[in-house]
């Protein structure tokens, strides 16, 4: 069973900006707050999309859509021990790495992501899913 789902940045960036994969992204928020499963990400992740949420919209809207969005995901982090592993595996990018171990820690059962590097250098106990791929997953499919 899929409980605890770990999202990358540009997940809630084509939801929230309403880029190319909006009507998949939206379809996906949908479970997660129809308490499909529990969606995580960093406070890194947050300092991006609030980064790129101020640009599109200032900061008033950003920070009333970000305390939206932290109604139904939740942020988790790691510790120093947790980021030095991160920085020792083999993923050659680091926010990618530090990310996927956090979720790692954190005993995530998916990590959603549209990167395809990523998913390469996923192991087996955290399977890296596209959003389309994930929903699939999720409808049985």
């Amino acid at each position: 069973m899929v409980s605890k789902v770990f999202f990358d940045a540009n997940i809630l960036l084509d939801f929230m900006l309403k880029r190319a994969n909006f009507e998949v992204a939206k379809k996906l928020f949908e479970y997660v707050v129809n308490g499909k499963f529990n969606a995580f990400i960093t406070p890194s992740i947050l300092h991006i999309v609030a980064y790129w949420l101020t640009k599109a919209y200032g900061s008033e809207k950003t920070k009333t859509l970000l305390l939206e969005l932290l109604v139904d995901i939740r942020v988790i982090d790691a510790p120093h021990e947790i980021a030095v592993m991160a920085l020792n595996s083999r993923f050659g990018d680091i926010e990618d790495a530090l990310q996927y171990y956090t979720a790692l820690h954190h005993d995530m059962n998916v990590f959603v992501c549209e990167d395809a590097g990523l998913k390469k250098s996923a192991i087996s106990s955290l399977p890296v899913c596209t959003i389309k791929e994930f929903i699939h997953l999720l409808e049985g499919k």
